[in-house]
């Protein structure tokens, strides 16, 4: 036989008993086997659940885009098809292999809209599963405080923006700078102490805005001033001296 159908394979990576020719398939295509696992291993992490978490639903908006990239109907029904020619087997009447076999088949022409689903759900599987093996949806960031960042004398018209953010227990600065900066050197930033006599070095800004995470050990209630330096590249790691922006942050 050629290859199984996607949705052939998708049935049994969700649990469905293969038939003789399908399992004599597979046991000398190792494409298809590989297949096959690839499926059940989606649907065995989707249904896996990790003890004590509760499991994150995904927003409308994710289901009207699996929607959308699997053309599939906003509200799919959900009314079972009516098969007058399909007969039913009595509990006595155990069809053969081979009429399971046909039986499947059949299924198969005739409903595509189920198979549809059936793939839709695996891809859905492998999505959401995605998201728990990466640790679940990002967490939105907590904001603590935030600065106007005003420009020095010599540098006219410089200004920016600063905020002081908690994710999931650490604390990072965010910065955005506008301001004509030469060519040559680079911009660091800062935190400083109130009376600016103790600084800490966050990191090289590249570009106009940048996310500096914060050392653990940094005392926040000390270091409240953001600074954004314009540096030369002199190989001294201390502050130039030549601040472009700074501001105090406070509570929003």
């Amino acid at each position: 036989m050629s290859h199984l159908d996607p949705e052939v394979a998708a049935l049994l990576a969700m649990g469905e008993q293969p038939s003789a020719d399908e399992q004599h398939h597979l046991d000398s295509c190792a494409d298809c086997t590989a297949e096959v696992a690839s499926f059940a291993r989606a649907v065995a992490a989707g249904r896996a659940t990790r003890t004590g978490e509760e499991l994150l639903t995904p927003p409308d908006r994710v289901w009207e885009s699996i929607r959308s990239e699997l053309a599939l109907p906003s509200e799919p029904s959900t009314a079972p098809e009516s098969t007058p020619d399909e007969p039913t087997s009595r509990p006595s009447e155990v069809p053969s292999t081979g009429a399971r076999h046909v039986a499947r088949r059949r299924r198969v022409s005739r409903r595509p809209v189920f198979f549809v689903m059936a793939g839709a759900a695996v891809a859905v599987v492998a999505i959401v599963a995605g998201v728990w093996t990466a640790g679940g949806i990002a967490p939105r960031p907590e904001i603590i405080s935030e600065a106007r960042l005003d420009g020095f004398p010599t540098w006219a018209g410089a200004q920016g923006e600063a905020m002081l953010e908690r994710v999931d227990g650490h604390d990072r600065v965010v910065v955005d700078l506008t301001a004509s900066v030469p060519d040559d050197g680079y911009r660091e930033v800062w935190l400083l102490t109130s009376d600016a006599s103790d600084l800490i070095s966050l990191g090289v800004l590249d570009g106009s805005s940048g996310s500096f995470d914060i050392p653990d050990d940094v005392d926040l209630s000390r270091f409240t001033v953001v600074d954004i330096s314009q540096e030369d590249v002199d190989g001294d790691p201390g502050h130039s001296g030549d601040s472009i922006v700074r501001g105090t942050l406070s509570a929003p």
